[in-house]
């Protein structure tokens, strides 16, 4: 017998039913809540252990030449985490999906409604289980996975297959307003940029124009130039500065301008509103994937409503042919979710689209599915 019968028979056999409603409601969000969570728990690991066989077979050469330890806590400890909170939309839908097919196939879910719980207080642990799991992702999205990547991009980088970019050429940025750096090409082992130029204007007038053979690269800012020759201009005189070697501080470094494939995601949310921030001063043209990762970030979040609503609403009743059709509308609605945010985004690089739209036309088509099927369920 079910958790709600169990409840339902006991209200009915008591002289005082009406005081023992209060704790039912208690008692029937713990409920909820629990079975919820669990099964957003549980669907991740079964998940993850697959995902673990097929990302060892595909990595198999790679990690056998690499150490035992760096694979383990390098790679995996690191991935996992990754791999759960990239596809915690879709494990949240699943997960509703499942555990409320099993509830309605059990006629749990006639027992809450028959027992004077409407449609609506039924969303409410529901709403609240979903928020704990968007927070949680959010958290680990802005704060804890971005460090992580950064040493799981280092493994792959060194073990599978290296995408680090280490050279640049026809460098040209803006460092400040009115301050343009060039250079023809820069090495980042070596850190050392070749033929660099820093022109200075002030009121789109030249001010000082620097020239060098070399520069390079320390720390934070601080830059070196070799065999430099500096211009001042005033109207028609020109004072003539050189030198073999001059350190000087230059508001710009290696990656402002070598920007490698996933480079967004080890910047954690602070850091990337910043890196953002000053690239579009600067008039930097391929951020698209640093916007882009930046609204993703928040549109994830708010998909975990959005579906945990479609999901309660497909499942919340009894269908013919039982709960695996209920879990094959699921993963289909999913599944086109996923494809659609790929699609979108693809549209944003290539411009045809902002980086905001892209990210949230998803969301807000899928709300309006979302308030569909909630009106259809609740009547």
């Amino acid at each position: 017998m079910n958790f709600f019968r169990k409840i339902k028979g006991r209200g009915a056999n008591s002289s005082e039913a009406k005081p023992a409603r209060k704790p039912l409601v208690k008692m029937f969000d713990r409920y909820i809540i629990r079975k919820f969570l669990g099964t957003y728990i549980f669907s991740i690991l079964l998940l993850l252990a697959i995902v673990i066989m097929f990302d060892i077979n595909e990595k198999l050469d790679a990690m056998l030449t690499a150490p035992l330890d760096e694979t383990i806590f390098d790679y995996f400890v690191n991935f996992l985490p990754y791999f759960a909170n990239q596809f915690s939309p879709l494990f949240t839908f699943i997960a509703v999906i499942f555990f409320t097919s099993k509830l309605a196939d059990n006629s749990e879910i006639i027992a809450m409604l028959s027992s004077g719980i409407s449609f609506r207080r039924l969303v409410v642990p529901y709403m609240v289980s979903a928020a704990v799991i968007a927070v949680f992702s959010f958290y680990l999205s802005a704060y804890v996975i971005p460090p992580a990547n950064v040493e799981r991009i280092a493994y792959t980088n060194k073990y599978v297959k290296n995408k680090e970019v280490n050279y640049g050429t026809n460098i040209q940025m803006q460092v400040s307003p009115g301050v343009i750096a060039y250079m023809s090409r820069y090495d980042n082992r070596s850190k050392t940029g070749h033929r660099f130029s820093l022109d200075k204007f002030n009121d789109k007038i030249l001010e000082s124009r620097m020239t060098a053979d070399r520069i390079e690269y320390d720390t934070l800012y601080h830059w070196t130039v070799k065999n430099y020759t500096i211009r001042y201009f005033e109207g028609l005189k020109e004072k003539i500065v050189r030198g073999s070697s001059l350190d000087t501080i230059i508001e710009i470094e290696p990656r402002d301008f070598l920007i490698a494939k996933n480079d967004q995601e080890m910047l954690t949310l602070p850091q990337l509103k910043n890196y953002i921030e000053r690239q579009r001063n600067r008039g930097v043209a391929n951020i698209k994937n640093f916007e882009i990762e930046l609204e993703r970030r928040y549109a994830s979040t708010a998909a975990a409503f959005i579906l945990t609503i479609i999901g309660l609403s497909l499942s919340s009743r009894k269908v013919k042919g039982g709960m695996g059709v209920n879990i094959g509308i699921g993963l289909l609605l999913s599944f086109s979710y996923i494809l659609f945010t790929t699609i979108t985004s693809t549209f944003a690089v290539s411009g045809y689209t902002s980086p905001f739209v892209a990210m949230w036309i998803p969301n807000v088509i899928y709300t309006f599915i979302a308030i569909y099927l909630y009106h259809k369920a609740s009547i």
